[in-house]
């Protein structure tokens, strides 16, 4: 295959760019375009040899477009509009006015791309703009399919369930096939299929001999040991950074959030196979924004949270703090959304700023899958 050439549209840290140099696809990033700050030191710093447009999308001419000749579209346009915890605002959303350009602007393109890959959260598959990105390819001439994948799919032990649509102009139609991504691992087949989340409530009762502890319902622990009994997926252990390069005294819990937020915490450990999505507000907030480690593992767990509501708050502490619970590490989290180990920060890179652009990137190794199948 000739060497195709990308424009990286919301290019961010460079996830895209990542999965394209791990899919082996021969390619050239012709043109990465984000207004966001942080996120383009971070790019640079990876991607040097990549032209680095500081833009607004809408900003830029069908002129200059059209000088860039690309052959694929790479992009991820802003989530919030589609947010389950968000307005949903939809094309009403002021944020939605670069994709509405870029839909405008792709029938009057000299050349049509061959390719396009776009990644969104759940939620944009039931949007108005979903809706017309997909008449305009139509028009286009696209033949296309749209998949929900998490990254557990590809045996990484990470939940991260997001929106894919990948499109070509080719007089083959695979709309209707499955989406398989081969690997060294059995082939799997990705679903759509989302289970309405259950009430939660507090408890603290053996039920079927495992020990219910937090604030989860019966159903919640049979999901999490139902994913912890998948052996295609990988363990925990296997994405850790080795104690003796990073102080992981830095990472523990403060005293102040293992009292206030002990019966929500996403406890994982080493061995387990599952973890929950990492959100910009990683490290800083704690309730829906990923899971924390336990590294001792001889505590048990049972022998903490048993009657822990009955204790003071000083021997709630000191239970809590025999678990040694803590976050993981900016590059841990990058090793669970498949960056290879090449991609580094900035040293004047924060961890407050690398949890957040990592909490808005997506996983490398999913995009690969996907871009593999995409080209052919």
């Amino acid at each position: 295959m000739e060497t195709l050439r990308v424009v990286e549209l919301y290019s961010g840290i460079g996830g895209m760019h990542s999965a394209l140099k791990e899919s082996g696809i021969p390619a050239q990033v012709v043109a990465a375009i984000d207004i966001n700050t942080t996120a383009n030191q971070i790019y640079k710093h990876n991607f040097p040899d990549t032209p680095l447009w500081n833009k607004t999308i809408e900003g830029i001419s069908l002129d200059d477009f059209n000088k860039l000749s690309f052959d694929m579209i790479l992009m991820s346009p802003p989530c919030q509009p589609f947010t389950r915890i968000g307005l949903q605002g939809d094309i009403r959303d002021s944020r939605t006015k670069s994709f509405l350009y870029i839909l405008d602007l792709l029938p009057r393109l000299c050349k049509l791309p061959r390719f396009i890959l776009l990644e969104n959260v759940k939620g944009f598959e039931s949007s108005s703009a979903r809706e017309l990105l997909v008449k305009t390819l139509k028009e286009c001439g696209y033949t296309f399919k749209e998949v929900m994948v998490s990254p557990t799919s590809v045996g990484i032990p990470n939940s991260r369930l997001r929106y894919f649509m990948i499109a070509k102009i080719s007089p083959e139609d695979f709309s209707s096939q499955k989406v398989r991504l081969a690997d060294s691992q059995p082939k799997l087949t990705f679903r759509a299929n989302i289970s309405p989340e259950p009430t939660v409530t507090i408890s603290f009762i053996k039920k079927h001999d495992h020990f219910l502890y937090k604030l989860e319902t019966g159903t919640e622990l049979q999901r999490k040991m139902k994913q912890n009994s998948v052996q295609s997926v990988r363990m925990v252990q296997d994405f850790l950074e080795p104690q003796m390069e990073v102080n992981l005294e830095h990472y523990l819990l403060p005293p102040k959030t293992l009292l206030r937020y002990a019966l929500i915490l996403d406890i994982v450990q080493p061995t387990c196979r599952r973890s929950t999505c990492f959100t910009k507000g990683y490290g800083r907030y704690v309730e829906g924004t990923g899971s924390v480690l336990q590294c001792c593992m001889e505590t048990e767990m049972q022998s903490v949270f048993a009657g822990l509501d009955q204790c003071s708050e000083e021997e709630k502490l000191q239970r809590l703090s025999t678990l040694k619970l803590r976050y993981f590490t900016p590059r841990e989290v990058a090793n669970l959304m498949g960056f290879p180990q090449s991609f580094s920060f900035p040293e004047q890179i924060t961890s407050k700023q690398q949890y957040k652009v990592l909490g808005n990137s997506l996983n490398v190794v999913v995009v690969s899958r996907l871009l593999q199948l995409l080209v052919s």
